[in-house]
């Protein structure tokens, strides 16, 4: 009598410098998920007019005051082995935070001090929270989920409390980007 035999697939895991190499050779989005990579379906036109008013009046508030950096579609390496790399559309790093030498031309290592996911119509509920989830659990002290359809704002605390707000509420930096605000129907104008 044979013995059956039993095969074990394990999945090969990619580190954030292997996703560095492949960004750099097929531009397309991806992050990384504890070593699984996930590719990125481009964004539409409504995610980009409004990822790019939520930049223009962060980076004018921001730089005016010496806040810190304002960021696009930058990779934050949030954990490693197995690696996990989250790239929200719109990102602010306070100026404590910046080395001396000034921001890596590769991932930078931990979390934002703000993140901002403006949601498209193909991401589901599941994978915002996600990424809500990793971005608070590894040091971001404030998230925006931008719903530009709906033109209202989720803003998420490290503390699990969440805040929806519409059109004609103000929307604030918190203590994280101190003094900004402005009035949610100002983004998806």
């Amino acid at each position: 009598m044979a013995l059956a035999e039993t095969t074990t697939q394990t999945k090969t895991l990619m580190t954030a410098e292997e996703l560095w190499q492949l960004v750099e050779r097929n531009p397309q989005s991806y992050e990384l998920v504890e070593g699984e990579l996930i590719e990125m379906t481009p964004p539409g036109g409504i995610h980009g007019k409004t990822t790019v008013r939520l930049v223009v009046l962060l980076q004018n508030f921001v730089s005016s005051n010496q806040l810190g950096e304002v960021l696009v579609e930058t990779g934050f390496l949030l954990t490693a082995q197995p690696d996990t790399v989250r790239s929200p559309d719109v990102s602010f790093i306070a100026a404590k935070k910046i080395p001396a030498e000034g921001l890596p031309d590769g991932y930078i290592s931990g979390a934002p001090d703000l993140a901002i996911e403006v949601v498209s119509p193909n991401d589901t509920a599941s994978m915002i929270q996600d990424k809500v989830q990793d971005y608070l659990i590894h040091g971001t002290q404030l998230v925006w989920v931008v719903y530009p359809q709906q033109r209202m704002i989720t803003v998420y605390h490290p503390d699990g409390t969440a805040r929806t707000l519409g059109e004609a509420e103000t929307l604030s930096g918190e203590a994280v980007v101190p003094g900004f605000s402005c009035q949610v129907s100002e983004i998806f104008d």
